[in-house]
């Protein structure tokens, strides 16, 4: 047995009926266009971003020099004292309370 049969008696074909439904001329038809609004937050974070984007590519340039010559240094207590939050947080199972 044919459970999808295309000659049947009132077969449905929803793509015809919307094409059938559609406009055919091109002067019909009015085309949608994408758009995009940002914010004025949005707007504001990025014209932020790039007045600090020299100093921050200086100061990027400064840490790839130090890194690469072997002389940046890592300062282990700052470290400890932004892990020491997070760490607090956690009970002994390791799942944050």
């Amino acid at each position: 047995m044919k459970i999808n049969q295309s000659h049947r008696i009132n077969a449905v074909n929803p793509y015809q009926k919307q094409s059938e439904q559609q406009p055919t001329g091109a002067t019909d038809r009015k085309r949608k266009t994408d758009e995009v609004q940002i914010s004025a937050e949005a707007q504001e974070m990025l014209s932020s971003s790039r007045v600090n984007s020299a100093d921050r590519a200086k100061r990027i340039d400064d840490l790839k020099k130090s890194v690469s010559s072997g002389t940046y240094h890592v300062e282990s207590g700052k470290i400890a004292e932004k892990l020491l939050p997070f760490l607090n947080n956690n009970d002994k199972s390791g799942e944050p309370k």
